[in-house]
């Protein structure tokens, strides 16, 4: 072989793909047309080939394209794929053909090769799938079932074993037993229950094996799925059973915990199982678990119909990818346990998709592909361009920056161990682009050296090129003197240029400039001469392969050169043929060796002076390696024999690395026969021991080094004799089928197979089967098609390949025909009356005898004349016809005609089908109806024999006629229907028709319906939602129109929730309104800030609800972030700029969209003064702070801002700016100290800017060129005396500071001279000094002179003289020592000697904490106090801010911080209703100041207000309805009602319910028709509560009225009055009798009291609150203090709860603790509870007492029943409560809209300016009682007495303790004279609460539900005056809180009667007199009424007698009103 000219070749045929590729890319620079595309697969091979060599295997592979692709088929290296004769084709169609072959021609480079199809055209490549070709060469095997040992009672597992050669391709069918028994491997109907069960993978299974199962043995039967071979095991298996002696533990057998199961295609493949090869005695329990995925947490498997365990072995049927994972079995049994780990892969198949499948990209622009794949397992990611990879592995390619060579085909794979999959798609350049172009360029050039030369190329092109400069090849680099430049013009072209500096003639030579873009290269080279001495550049080391063409130029600079020589060993070139010079230096050898070729070569140059330069090259000849031809012999060998050959490799280059393969696989010394040997360095051996069939093939060997490669390839061919592969058997097949029959055989050469038939009809002599179009014989099987009886016989199947015999084998084939009716079964059909013919052809042998069943009974015509048979004898058999002359309905039926012949028989059946028109359809119903539909039933009526097409349903209005009907087609099979479109309330007729093809019946019956109303149809209207503020929306709508109401609309469901969420509506009703027009609206509250809302509404009628209306959105409004920004954090950057940095608060608080950042900053010394702070607003989350002081403590907080506004602030950092140089100093003094000495003071600087180190004084003499003096002084002495001066001579000093930075600036000049004469001056400056409170303070006073000056001090004026704190110290300083307030002003110092005097002022200012603030309330809400805050006039420091001080009257204290600047402060949250007490201080830094005085105030709202009867009574026969809603809630809402009851002449009041609700109406049920009642309602809210007697009568059994009852004769007002008058023997002794008793009790009070005045002593507190009662157990002292029990004085019940007030008294003492017990329910379910002092500094003895015993507690056993000094008690049975020192008589007044009458007072009381009607008493530390505490409203008339109690402490807690003596005043029935007792309603000190207050006296709680007033009404016509009743106390227990919206409408009035509580005497003995109950006549003259003056008058004169005294009622609607007094 030529290799010169071969690689001459090659590199012709390199330029000619490089000019097509070239072609090609200026093609494809222009866009291509729309039609053309790249390749893409039609049809793509599949993963894997797997075929026999007897049958070989076609694959298929196509591709579309414009131009149309050719098909390339590869292997997996990517070489192209060529014929192999015989074993391998390439179809003109692009398939891959492998056609059948023999053993011996297997080779495996063809046959078990990874294949791959591969797609081209111009616009790019792509390639397939990788295609696993595996052909397989049949080989002789055997199976062998394995013996298994097991312990008894465990369960076994049978293997069947495969040879791993086969095992890919044979599997277990079925296992055998000795008897003949199968069990099936894919057996759909398996019982997972039996003995045996073989498994997905083959193994037999035998549960519970016992003694017996030792006996039997096991075959298992396999099937080869390529060849469908089968055979039986070789070997029987066994089971070897062992019976352990003792208790075995679980012992695993095999390695199980190793195995990986791996399944494929499983949607298609199913099954599998997952083995726990464990046994053990007892027998082991197995339980299954799956891990996990990614964690070690696992869960047991569920067992289900796919997924079973039978004994260890989990079975999965249908597996899908979730079963996928890792599995633990766990095997236990009393002994031990063990486990078993299997990792589980479920393999789905792999598909891929890029999209988009096909981009067009502009140049420079991005460009994505992403790979959409799917299946299981995927390991394996990667792109390949063309073709070719491109080394990407992520599911997404994405190419930044698109260039000319990214056009083109890309495919994305997707692989796993098993198999792979593809995608393409294409990229295409948009766009226009052109190649480079030299549009101008440098010439040759000749010059001097010495000046710069300038070289110039300009390219253009697009995109833009770039361009580089190489000299002789060599590209130039930047350096000193060589420059490179370039520039792009306006118009695109590129200006480079090279720059030499001064030339030398060494920098002569070639030069070069190459314009490149990504689209093209361009380039332009000439000369440039330099005159001077030749000189050479120094070559490189040259190394080129033995054979090839060495080309090299000489890089000669210099000029002008005359000649260029090449030598070698001093002999000028050339020596030789091979070698030519040329004269412009270049060398060129051809065919290099290495022996005559490789030394050193040196260039010369010479110029004509004889001046030369020389340059050395060294070339280095590298020889590649030659293998000699080697060969196996001429013929084959054949099997068993020895082969061997020798690879020789006699020339290239050490060392050598020689292989060897098979077939293109490498062979491996010591495997599958092969042995290689190296015999040396040059020679390698390989031998083969003994020949089979895998040993055909093409060898290699192939010698590498580092020159090349060379190689040399033989055949080895083996012969093999035949072999069966599938021997035929004898066949039997019916006449007409396709018979096919197997024969194939395998051997090398390959042998041919033929049929033969036997002549006759017995085997021995055969003929060739004649070529026919039913028989063939296609790759040795034998098909027959339609086989007949003419094919029967015998038949010889062939095999021959000339080796050896060959085989044969014979077979029968049988062929069998019976009769056959073609068509089976078919219907005919026929009209009734009509003649009709049936007939039935049957084929096969005759004779055939033919039979007519009807309904399968044999049908004769001789016995019915209508029928007649006729039979015809055809060629194919016999054709029989049933003739019907006349058809009837009963003639509908199954006719069968039966054939028989010799073979057999075959019947055929006609269904006879009469057909008529239907019948009438009947029963027609109406099952439901609604306002638009109805829905009918009917019964099917006979089709006739003609399947019903549909029914008409007509229907028309019952006044319409029936020709105006609409229809409703409905199908023929259905029996009930819906008609729509009906109008609501609408009668309609309505009928039905049924119809067939034949003809449409007659109407049914008409029925009659009314349609029904229905729901709304519309949606409402003009929806808006629209923001209200941060939690309310409000929502607006109209009515839906009025045609889709279908009846009244009753209102709407407004629905709402969270938008974006799946959460349900949550729904709101709002009633309709009747206006014409009128817009809805509803305001939904207490929604989340800033947050999206859905809205929908329905309307509704009696029916029910319409549709929801459109979805409507809307934000609440933006609010203010709830969480501060995070991670604030400074950096300081500069001494004025400091970074701050933060985090956004999280989203969810934001509630809103944050605009802004706001950092509030300010030096840390000012931060508490709002008005220093700065802002500065920012949008990013850091921000940099300029212009601040330096070294300067900084305060900062961040907030962030919404549309809402601010948001919290973040807790304040800290950071100080950087130190700078210091200010000058302020102020210098020069002061004359001598003759020689001047004393230099001064002041620091203003701005330290920093840490002074220290001064520097600067003096220099004046007017003279002397030198400046320094002097350094220490930072803390601000004075420097200057010595050794001259005398009258003037000197300038100044001063600078020094911080750490550096020096600052210089103070001003002063100029001072010494002298004899030394004036008193003062060095110190006049200065402010801030002293704090408390500490002590010195003031400078620094001074000079000669003589000594005297030095005095003035304070504010007035000369100083020492005392203890103020003393003068020697330097003249004043001493302050613990500064007070007093000691703030100025402080002068003067000093003065004989020559002159001096004076500074200094100003002192102390920081002490604030003094009290000022505190007045502003304005009050239900829940809110507007209080004004006000510093002290006498607070010098600065104010920070002020704490507020709160709580409610039961409550505890809380606080508020209030910023100094607000003037006023909001409380919110707090009880409506309800007293509270305020105070605040003020602080500063330097710390906490005095307390203001306590304010003491309530919010507004009332006690619940009446309503009027009408509206809320309803009375029926048995029940009465109470509609809540009517009463008014007084301000406060609602919490819950009572509501007792009770017939008129009953006294004892039934408890119906204690916790109605107040926005729901309330029947009381089981009441008696006509009959009176009394009913009592107490209405309770945070503010008190108010009760109502009701009287009234139910109604008549027939809804009738009863007669009103009888009352006593009216009496006018004088009447009352002369009946009290008339009486008086009667009156005066009653009074005169209580005067004495209450004087009696008061006097031993007061003896007591002082006796025990130091005592613990126990007091029967009224501060408890409700339910306090004297201990039972003392009967001594009730006795002592004559307690006397009214008869009927009755406790309230309590709320929630089953027992009553005396239950729980008799249960014991509710535990009183101490005379400051309040009981707060909403802190301690016990009853009482110690009521702490506030927490208020008593400076100034302001409150309270400071001394006196304020307690009383139980603290010693046996002093339950002593009284505590200064206590104010409240005695059971009196009516009033009693004062024991102060006891007076008060005439009642009018109490008239709250104002009060005039009041008498005490002495020592004034009333106060600015409380109209209420009285304000203050005597010492002591406050005077509220009267109205105690007063009643006297329903009476008369003189009422009310004793004052002895003063409580005026004390904030009093509050409490006064109010548990409010008491319920009664509103006279009759709109008479309302009595009350006169005096304060508003007792300032404790400012407890106005009048109208209901709160918490009863309860001492929030919920002020009282029930002292049951039963504290005294009437005259019921008892006397000395019966009178002091209210008792309520239930301690309270009710739930209250509801809001309460109708305040007051109502009218009516008199009620006792209460049905227990009374108080009841309580303390069993049983008690009741009181009498006469009835009282009504006045309803106004102008008899009396006003209680003139009342009063007449009793003092005595003009009313008894007889006339009377309650007066109001003209009401007949009930009480029970008003509480103010808490």
């Amino acid at each position: 072989m030529n290799m010169p000219n071969e690689r001459l070749k090659w590199l012709m045929l390199f330029a000619a793909v490089a000019l097509i590729a070239g072609g090609s890319q200026t093609l494809a620079a222009n866009p291509p047309d729309a039609d053309q595309k790249g390749p893409v697969f039609l049809k793509e091979p599949t993963n894997r080939i797997d075929f026999s060599n007897s049958t070989g295997a076609e694959i298929e592979c196509k591709a579309s394209g414009n131009p149309m692709p050719e098909i390339i088929w590869i292997r997996s290296d990517g070489t192209a794929v060529g014929d192999v004769p015989g074993l391998r084709q390439i179809s003109s169609d692009g398939k891959l053909v492998f056609p059948p072959f023999r053993a011996e021609d297997y080779r495996q480079e063809v046959h078990a090769q990874v294949y791959a199809c591969l797609a081209r055209n111009q616009f790019g490549s792509i390639i397939s799938r990788d295609v696993h070709v595996r052909a397989v060469v049949s080989q002789f095997y055997i199976t062998e079932a394995e013996n298994e040992y097991v312990i008894k009672g465990n369960a076994a597992v049978v293997k069947c074993k495969i040879p791993s050669f086969v095992a890919d391709f044979v599997q277990v069918e079925a296992w055998l037993d000795e008897e003949g028994m199968e069990l099936w491997r894919n057996n759909a109907t398996t019982s997972y229950d039996g003995k045996y069960l073989v498994l997905p993978s083959g193994e037999l299974h035998i549960r519970e094996v016992g003694p017996e199962d030792g006996y039997k043995s096991y075959q298992c039967r396999t099937k080869h799925r390529l060849t469908g071979e089968t055979r039986l095991s070789a070997t029987k298996g066994r089971l070897v059973i062992t019976e352990p002696v003792g208790s075995v533990s679980p012992q695993l057998n095999g390695n199980g915990n190793q195995e990986h199961i791996t399944l494929t295609r499983v949607p298609m493949m199913g099954s599998v199982s997952l083995m726990c090869p464990a046994q053990a005695y007892p027998v082991p329990f197995f339980r299954w678990y799956k891990f996990i995925e990614g964690t070690t947490r696992k869960q047991a498997v569920v067992l289900n119909d796919r997924v079973k365990q039978v004994s260890g072995t989990l079975i999965i049927k249908d597996a899908v990818v979730d079963d996928s994972g890792k599995y633990l079995c766990v095997v236990n049994n009393s002994v031990g346990g063990e486990s078993v780990e299997t990792v589980l892969t479920v393999t789905a198949p792999l598909s891929a998709k890029i999209d988009p499948p096909t981009q067009t990209v502009d140049f420079g622009r991005p460009a994505v592909f992403t790979c959409q794949y799917t299946g299981n397992p995927i390991k394996t990611v990667s792109w390949m361009k063309d073709g070719k990879a491109i080394g990407h592995s992520e599911p997404v390619l994405r190419i930044e920056s698109v260039k000319k060579e990214d056009k083109g085909m890309y495919q994305c794979f997707i692989r796993n161990d098993q198999e792979s999959a593809e995608a393409s798609a294409e990229l295409k350049l948009g766009g226009r682009f052109d190649p480079p172009v030299i549009r101008q360029a440098f010439q040759e050039e000749t010059m001097e050296p010495g000046p710069s030369v300038f070289l110039k190329c300009v390219a253009g092109g697009n995109p833009t090129p770039e361009i580089s400069w190489e000299l002789d090849g060599k590209k130039i680099a930047n350096n000193d003197r060589y420059q490179v430049g370039q520039y792009v013009t306006v118009n695109g072209d590129v200006v480079s240029y090279l720059n030499i500096t001064s030339v030398h003639a060494n920098d002569g030579g070639l030069y070069k400039c190459i314009a490149k873009s990504k689209v093209g290269v361009a380039e332009h080279s000439a000369k440039l001469n330099v005159y001077g001495l030749p000189y050479i550049r120094q070559m490189e080391k040259k190394a080129i392969v033995a054979g090839e063409t060495l080309i090299v130029t000489c890089p000669v600079a210099g000029y002008p050169i005359d000649s260029i020589v090449w030598e070698r060993d001093n002999r000028a070139l050339p020596i030789n043929r091979k070698q030519k010079v040329f004269p412009n230096g270049t060398l060129i050898i051809e065919n290099v060796e290495r022996n005559s070729d490789q030394a050193t070569y040196t260039c010369v140059a010479k110029n004509q002076e004889g001046y030369s330069a020389r340059g050395s090259l060294e070339v280095q000849v590298m020889v590649p390696p030659q293998v000699l031809p080697f060969s196996f012999g001429e013929s084959a060998a054949d099997v068993g024999d020895i082969a061997s050959a020798n690879c020789v490799v006699p020339k290239g280059d050490l060392p050598l690395e020689i292989r060897w393969s098979l077939n293109s696989a490498p062979i491996v010394n010591g495997e599958n026969g092969f042995t290689l040997m190296r015999l040396n360095k040059r020679t390698s051996l390989l031998n083969i021991d003994s020949l089979n069939a895998f040993h055909r093939g093409v060898y290699k060997c192939i010698a590498t080094n580092p020159a090349g490669t060379s190689e040399y390839v033989a055949e080895l061919q083996v012969n093999v004799p035949p072999r069966w592969i599938l021997e035929p058997t004898d066949k039997a097949f019916a006449q007409g089928s396709d018979a096919k029959v197997e024969c194939k055989a395998d051997g090398f050469p390959k042998p041919q197979v033929t049929w033969k038939k036997a002549v006759g009809d017995t085997p021995g002599e055969y003929k060739d089967l004649k070529k026919s179009d039913n028989i063939r014989v296609e790759e040795g099987t034998l098909h027959v098609d339609n086989i007949q009886k003419t094919n029967e016989g015998y038949y010889l199947c062939e095999a021959i390949n000339g080796i050896g015999s060959g085989l044969s084998a014979v077979i029968m084939i049988s062929v069998q025909a019976p009769p056959e009716f073609t068509e089976k079964l078919r219907n005919q059909t026929a009209r009734r009356g009509e003649p009709a013919v049936l007939q039935c052809e049957a084929k096969g042998e005759k004779p055939i005898g033919i039979l007519w069943n009807m309904n399968n009974m044999r049908l004769d015509p001789k016995n019915d004349n209508r029928y007649t048979i006729r039979e015809e004898i055809l060629s194919t058999g016999v054709m029989s016809s049933l003739s019907i002359k006349r058809t009837e309905r009963s003639d509908s039926a199954l006719f069968t005609c039966v054939a028989t012949n010799a073979f057999g028989s075959d019947d055929a059946s006609i269904n006879m089908i009469v057909q008529e028109v239907p019948e009438m359809p009947y029963a027609l119903k109406v099952l439901d109806k609604s306002g638009r539909s109805v829905q009918l039933s009917w019964a099917q009526p006979y089709d006739g024999n003609s399947p019903l097409d549909r029914y008409i349903i007509e229907f028309k209005r019952s006044r319409a006629s029936w020709s105006e009907i609409d229809r409703v087609i409905v199908p023929g099979h259905t029996t009930e229907a819906q008609v729509q479109k009906l109008s609501p309330a609408t009668t309609y007729n309505i009928r039905i028709v049924a119809e067939n093809a034949i003809g449409t019946s007659q109407s049914s019956e008409a029925v009659t319906i009314i349609t029904a109303e229905e729901a709304p149809s519309g949606k409402p209207q003009n929806i808006k939602v629209e923001p209200v503020n941060q939690t309310t929306m409000r929502v607006t709508w109209k009515p839906p129109p009025r045609t889709e109401w279908n009846g009244e609309i009753l209102g709407y469901y407004v629905g709402y929730k969270l938008s974006n969420t799946n959460s349900s509506y949550v729904f709101e009703t709002i009633n309709f309104i009747t206006e014409e027009g009128k817009e809805h609206n509803l305001e939904l509250q207490n929604l989340r800030v800033y947050t999206q809302y859905s809205v929908v509404i329905q309307a509704f009628n009696k029916i029910g609800a319409g549709p929801l209306s459109e979805e409507e959105k809307q934000f609440t409004a933006e609010g203010t972030p709830s969480q501060p920004p995070s991670d604030t954090a400074c950096t300081t950057l500069t001494s004025q700029t400091i970074r701050v940095g933060w985090v956004s608060p999280p989203l969810e608080s934001a509630n809103g969209v944050i605009k802004t950042y706001k950092v509030v900053y300010a030096p840390s010394d000012e931060w508490y003064d709002e008005t220093k702070r700065h802002y500065k607003k920012t949008a990013s989350s850091d921000t940099v702070l300029h212009g601040l002081k330096k070294y300067t403590n900084y305060t900062m907080q961040v907030l962030a801002t919404t549309a809402g506004g601010d948001g919290v602030r973040s807790v304040p950092i800290h950071c100080q700016t950087e130190p700078d140089v210091p200010e000058a100093p302020t102020d210098v003094k020069a002061l004359v100290m001598g003759n020689a000495a001047i004393l230099v003071s001064w002041r620091p600087p203003a701005q330290p800017n920093g840490i002074i180190t220290q001064y520097t004084v600067y003096s220099k003499a004046e007017g003279a060129e002397t030198e400046t003096k320094t002097q350094k002084v220490p930072h803390y002495q601000m004075s420097f005396e200057a010595t050794e001066l001259e005398k009258n001579k003037p000197y300038e000093f100044w001063v600078t500071a020094s911080t750490t930075i550096g020096e600052g600036q210089q103070s001003k000049s002063i100029v001072a001279m010494p002298s004899d004469q030394v004036p008193a001056k003062i060095a110190s400056f006049d200065d402010t000094f801030t002293a704090t409170f408390k500490e002590d303070a010195k003031m400078p006073c620094l001074a000079v002179g000669a003589p000594q000056p005297e030095i005095t001090w003035k304070i504010k004026g007035v000369e100083f003289s020492a005392n203890d704190r103020m003393r003068l110290l020697p330097d003249g300083s004043l001493l302050i020592k613990s500064v007070n307030r007093q000691d703030a002003g100025d402080y002068s110092c003067h000093a003065e000697n004989s020559i002159a005097k001096d004076s500074i002022t200094h100003k002192l200012i102390v920081l002490a904490p604030p003094q009290s603030p000022h505190v007045t309330l502003s304005a009050t809400t239900t829940d809110a106090l507007t209080v004004k805050l006000k510093p002290h006039e006498g607070d010098t420091a600065p104010l920070h801010g002020y704490t507020l001080h709160y709580k409610p009257e039961f409550g505890e204290w809380e606080t508020s911080e209030v910023s100094v600047d607000s003037q006023k402060h909001n409380i919110e949250g707090l009880l409506c209703g309800s007293r509270y007490q305020v105070y605040a201080t003020g602080f500063n830094n330097i710390g906490a100041g005095e307390a203001s005085d306590i304010l003491n105030t309530r919010t507004k709202g009332q006690k619940p207000k009446l309503p009027e009867k009408p509206r809320f009574i309803e009375v029926s026969s048995n029940s009465v309805s109470l509609h809540f809603k009517a009463w008014k809630d007084g301000g406060c809402p609602m919490s819950h009602f009572v509501v007792e009851s009770k017939k008129r002449d009953q006294i004892e009041w039934n408890q119906i319910s204690n916790n109605v609700k107040p926005d729901n109406n309330y029947v009381v049920l089981d009441l008696e028709p006509a009959t009176w009642y009394n009913l009592r309602i107490t209405a309770h809210n945070s503010a008190g509560f108010t009760v109502a007697e009701y009287d009234f009568a139910t109604l008549t059994v027939t809804g009738g009225t009863i007669a009103p009852s009888r009352d006593l004769p009216e009496l006018s007002a004088e009447d009352t009055i002369r009946i009290i008058l008339s009486n008086l023997n009667l009156v005066v002794p009653v009074v005169a009798a209580l005067l004495v008793i209450i004087i009696a009790i008061i006097v031993i009070c007061i003896l007591r009291s002082k006796g025990n005045h130091h005592k613990d002593d126990v007091v029967y507190n009224q501060t408890m609150g409700p339910g306090a009662t004297l201990d039972k157990r003392r009967p001594d002292l009730r006795d002592e203090l004559g307690y006397i029990a009214p008869p009927n004085r009755k406790l309230p019940p309590v709320p929630g709860s089953n027992y009553n007030t005396c239950d729980r008294i008799k249960r014991g003492r509710g535990g009183l603790r101490s005379n400051h017990s309040t009981w707060d329910p909403r802190r301690n379910p016990n009853l009482y509870e110690e009521l702490k002092a506030p927490p208020v500094p008593m400076h100034g003895n302001h409150y309270g007492h400071a001394h006196g015993n304020v307690e009383c507690h139980y603290r010693h056993p046996g002093m339950e029943d002593e009284i505590c000094p200064y206590a104010t008690f409240h005695l059971l049975g009196f009516r009033e409560e009693m004062d024991p020192t102060k006891a007076m008589n008060f005439q009642t007044f009018p109490h008239q809209n709250g104002h009060t009458g005039p009041v008498p007072g005490h002495a020592g009381t004034m009333l106060p300016p600015g409380h109209p009607g209420h009285v304000h008493s203050r005597s010492g530390s002591q406050s005077m009682p509220r009267a109205n505490r105690y007063q009643r409203k006297n329903s009476q008339g008369g003189q009422s007495s009310i004793y004052t109690p002895a003063p409580e402490y005026d004390d904030p807690a009093n509050c409490a303790e006064e109010d548990q003596y409010r008491r319920y005043t009664r509103v006279n029935s009759q709109g008479g004279s309302l009595y009350s007792g006169p005096g304060p309603e508003y007792d300032d000190p404790a400012n407890c609460a106005p009048e109208e207050d209901q709160y918490g006296s009863q309860y001492g709680g929030p919920y002020g539900q009282p029930y002292d007033h049951y039963g504290s009404r005294g009437s005259m016509g019921r008892r006397s005056i000395g019966s009178a009743r002091n209210p008792g106390n309520g239930s301690p227990e309270p009710p739930p809180p209250p509801p809001r919206n309460h109708d305040m409408s007051n109502s009218s009035f009516n008199d009620s009667k006792e209460s049905n509580e227990i009374s108080e005497a009841e309580c303390d003995r069993d049983h008690g007199p009741r009181g009498n109950y006469g009835a009282v006549k009504r006045s309803p003259q106004p102008k008899d009424q009396r006003t209680t003056e003139e009342m009063r008058k007449l009793i003092e004169r005595n003009e009313t007698g008894p007889k006339q005294l009377q309650l007066q009622q109001a003209n009401g609607a007949g009930f009480t009103a029970y008003d509480t007094m103010a808490v």
